[in-house]
């Protein structure tokens, strides 16, 4: 299997970049030197132009911060304490490192001071892929041998895989989201043997960190091959707490980017919305990631137990359900003994999905039953929920005469 085609014009065009040539001439200062690095050089050789502008100085922060007011560029002090100062070149961002070397690790975090060696700095990443540097004149350096693996699709660490990860156990879930980004083929043997052996690992780690690199390794382009080995290797047990569905996975997938990370997780992970809660705790999941989750899951529920869903139950299901949370599981249920959708129903709900015609909304409210009557108090949330039991019973009709019949019911 054939790897990447390198674009060697991209790097000019890195160093073209809004702000990256006026960042490198503030930071240039006699018996200095100061490289664009990861990231930005790795994508840049593959004609990629990425979010993320980082580089890397033999300057100490606070000479960097000089250096940065005196061009008249804005410098916070982002991460000061381990040498890095972001920069703002009106309307770009530039991470800016002191050169580090790694002291002492624990699996989660690193003592380190800083350095002037550029070859020691880059032992120090995770993947060769990440350790190319780039000069203000153009010059690529490569140390690990990045460019070659670059090229060959391949996802390898520095040095030992085994101590890498034990520097930092995260790098178990970075080797499969770079591979799924990056990877060609099969990971790399070594690495996938050592993320496999440190699994137990993976307990010691914040679920913060767990959760931004899973949502972005579920988005990659590979993500079906690496959440497949996730699951044959058992680490997928560990980070979702449970099994993984990788046909309905993979029918999210098919969806393209209009599938985003949190319904590829709900593909994945939810079998129902008692799998909620777990996912929501073990994964630090916002409010609103939970409430998309829930939502796909009682869609579900919906769908199970029925032969066929017409135009009239079609409603009824987008009238009760997420319109989003039902197309998903509707598109990751295909080709299950689910229930099947007649002609009708079919293209009212690609209308749905698109959000080209909006979900039948109960057409009464307390303020209504109060005009015909009705004293407020309990019994007009009593009287507004058998309307609306009524009004699911008749298909959600949404016209004058219907709506008019269903308050007459509910007041009389």
């Amino acid at each position: 299997m054939s790897g990447h085609v390198l674009d060697e014009a991209g790097l000019g065009h890195l160093l073209d970049r809004p702000g990256v040539r006026r960042v490198l001439a503030a930071l240039s200062a006699e018996g200095e030197a100061t490289r664009l690095v990861g990231g930005c050089v790795r994508d840049a050789l593959l004609g990629r132009s990425g979010d993320d502008i980082d580089l890397t100085t033999t300057l100490l922060p606070q000479a960097v911060i000089v250096r940065a007011a005196d061009a008249g560029l804005r410098a916070i002090p982002t991460g000061i304490e381990h040498g890095t100062i972001t920069l703002l070149a009106g309307e770009a961002t530039f991470e800016v490192t002191t050169l580090r070397e790694d002291v002492e690790t624990d699996g989660r975090h690193a003592v380190v001071r800083f350095g002037r060696d550029f070859a020691r700095d880059a032992q120090r990443r995770d993947f060769t892929i990440n350790a190319l540097s780039l000069t203000p004149d153009g010059s690529l350096h490569d140390t690990t041998g990045g460019v070659d693996d670059l090229r060959a699709g391949r996802v390898r660490f520095i040095g030992e895989a085994r101590t890498r990860i034990r520097e930092d156990a995260l790098r178990i879930l970075r080797f499969f989201r770079f591979h799924a980004r990056y990877g060609v083929g099969l990971p790399d043997p070594e690495g996938l043997s050592a993320c496999i052996a440190a699994r137990d690992a993976l307990d010691g780690l914040s679920r913060e960190r767990i959760r931004a690199e899973l949502l972005k390794l579920l988005l990659a382009p590979g993500a079906a091959a690496a959440v497949a080995i996730l699951s044959e290797t058992g680490l997928l047990m560990r980070l979702i707490g449970g099994f993984g569905d990788r046909g309905r996975f993979a029918r999210a997938l098919a969806k393209g980017l209009e599938a985003s990370a949190i319904d590829r997780l709900a593909a994945l992970a939810i079998w129902s919305d008692a799998d909620v809660a777990r996912l929501e705790i073990r994964l630090r999941l916002s409010k609103t990631e939970t409430a998309a989750l829930a939502a796909y899951g009682r869609a579900l529920g919906a769908l199970h137990g029925r032969a066929i869903i017409d135009a009239t139950e079609i409603r009824r299901l987008a009238a009760a359900h997420d319109r989003l949370g039902f197309a998903l599981a509707r598109t990751t249920t295909q080709g299950e003994k689910m229930p099947a959708l007649s002609p009708e129903a079919e293209d009212y709900l690609a209308e749905l999905a698109g959000g080209r015609i909006a979900a039948p909304k109960f057409p009464l409210g307390g303020a209504d039953l109060v005009a015909r009557g009705v004293p407020p108090g309990p019994e007009i949330g009593r009287r507004l929920a058998l309307a609306r039991a009524r009004w699911l019973d008749l298909g959600c009709p949404d016209d004058a005469a219907a709506r008019e019949a269903l308050l007459e019911h509910a007041a009389g």
